[in-house]
Order: structure tokens, then C-alpha cells, then sequence
């Protein structure tokens, strides 16, 4: 696939996956428009998408905006259709996570995950959808998780907001098919991002236990690996072994797991006991 003058838009865009797939497209010479809430880190953000572009003339914006704030998000991405022209790629990466126990997570942590895993990912799409359906042509990548696919202990507030991007995925890709507007959904691993080094300071010991045996990603490889499936027109994503295997047998699987986890967590118990 030629990404060549390509417009990609990135929420999300300023760390993590998203200033890596923002990176690579940019390679690639795709123009970039990267949306996150903090003015200070997208424009350190936007120097380093710029000395990765493969020639001059790409334009690369970066846009201050909270993704759960749908107003904030429209002015935005409408900011970045003029500057920049409609867009061919949409990445819906900005979200969020705060592990730890049911009872202990204030209940507007949910609602605030809520907000800005799902409605974020929304409202996003909501305002490209009209532009790509005008001209008969898009492509929308939506960040779901591996615990989007089965639940982890100690994500009660995390995994269904995940969840809820599966099912908005699933669902969206038959509408927008007609369209020509392609939708493809990425459940990443426990990746090397700014995100996953503040979930691990508040990590309860069962999670970090089932987390433990899996291995952590590069940005840079799961960037790759999306690129990767959109080239191959995949609608599921899912980079590394572990998702591509629930992927494929969560359903067959999902006792199995839930007797493994349940195992780990009285491990747990037993450690965190006194003797």
C-alpha cells in the first residue's frame, strides 16, 4: 500500500503507539495530524514525526484537544481537514487505564475510561466518517486491547471500554463497508509506553502476576505490525502470539482462563498472607 500523500489522523498521536505509527507513517510519506491533550508533549511530539518524513513538503499538525469532549474533538479533527485536506486514515489511540481492585476504584475512574477509551473513539469517527464517505474511501483503525478480548483480573474499569471498542468495531465495519470505508480493530499486548510504566505503579499483585509471563512490546513493533495489517486490509490486528491466539480461541478458551487466573489470584492471596 502506497501511504505516499496520504492524510493520516492520530489521536492519541503525542507517545506511545500513537507517535510511533505517527513516525512510521511519516516515513513512509504519509501527512500527519496528531491530536492529545497536552500542547507542551505534541509539540516535542511534532519535531520528531517532522525529522521522520520522508520529504519536506509533508505537512505534519499537531492539535490540543481532550477526546472526551466531543466538541473539543470535532474542532479538532475539522482543523486538521483544513490545514491538511479530508482524511484517509484515522487512528483512534488515545486512551487510558487504571488497574486495580473493584471496590477500591472510584466510580468516576469508570466513568472517565469510559469516556475516553469509548466515546472518545467515537467521536472521532463520527466526525471523519462523512468526508470518507463523500469520497468513497477510508481506512479507520480503532485501538481496542488484549483485554478487549477476555477479561483481566484487576481491569474491572479498563477492559470494558475495550470491550466496547470490539463491539463498535465489529459492528462498524459492516455499515461502513459500502462505503468503501475499510475498519480494522488492534488488540495489542502490554506495550513500552508511558501508560503501561503508570498502570505498573498501581498494578494489584494478581495482575502484575498474570502479566508477568507475557512479553512486553516495543511501540515501534506494534506501529509496524498495524501497518502491516492495514496494508493487508486485516480487519483484526492483533500483534504477538498471545492475542493472536485468543483472537482466534477466547471463546473455546475462556474457562481454561478463568480457572488459570483463578489460580494465580489464590497464589496471590497465599503471598500476601502473613505467615
Amino acid at each position: 500500500m502506497d501511504f505516499r500523500q496520504q492524510h493520516a489522523i492520530i489521536t492519541g498521536g503525542s507517545s506511545g503507539i500513537g507517535k510511533a505509527t505517527a513516525k512510521l507513517l511519516a516515513s513512509k510519506g504519509a501527512h500527519i495530524s496528531i491530536m492529545a491533550r497536552t500542547q507542551a508533549t505534541l509539540d516535542e511530539a511534532k519535531k520528531e514525526i517532522e525529522a521522520a518524513r520522508a520529504s519536506g513538503d509533508q505537512k505534519v499538525v499537531a492539535l490540543s484537544a481532550d477526546v472526551s469532549d466531543r466538541g473539543q474533538v470535532e474542532a479538532a479533527i475539522q482543523s486538521a481537514i483544513a490545514q491538511v485536506g479530508a482524511p484517509d486514515l484515522l487512528f483512534t489511540y488515545a486512551g487510558l487505564s487504571h488497574p486495580g481492585y473493584f471496590m477500591d476504584i472510584p466510580i468516576d475512574v469508570f466513568e472517565k475510561l469510559m469516556a475516553v477509551n469509548y466515546l472518545g473513539t467515537l467521536y472521532a469517527v463520527r466526525a471523519v466518517t462523512p468526508s470518507m464517505q463523500q469520497r468513497r474511501r477510508g481506512h479507520i483503525v480503532l485501538m481496542s486491547s488484549a483485554a478487549g478480548i477476555v477479561g483481566v483480573y484487576g481491569y474491572t474499569a479498563y477492559c470494558p471500554t475495550k470491550f466496547a471498542v470490539r463491539g463498535f468495531g465489529e459492528t462498524l465495519r459492516a455499515e461502513l463497508k459500502p462505503s468503501g470505508i475499510r475498519v480494522s480493530v488492534v488488540y495489542p499486548p502490554d506495550t513500552d509506553t508511558p501508560q503501561l510504566t503508570e498502570e505498573n505503579k498501581i498494578k494489584p499483585l494478581e495482575t502484575k502476576m498474570i502479566s508477568g509471563n507475557v512479553k512486553v512490546w516495543s511501540a515501534d513493533a506494534v506501529a509496524r505490525v498495524v501497518l502491516q495489517g492495514i496494508e493487508r486490509g486485516a480487519f483484526n490486528i492483533t500483534p504477538g502470539l498471545e492475542p493472536t491466539l485468543l483472537g482466534w480461541l477466547h471463546s473455546v478458551a475462556a474457562p481454561g482462563l478463568r480457572w488459570y487466573f483463578d489460580g494465580i489470584v489464590k497464589d496471590a492471596a497465599k503471598k500476601k498472607s502473613p505467615a
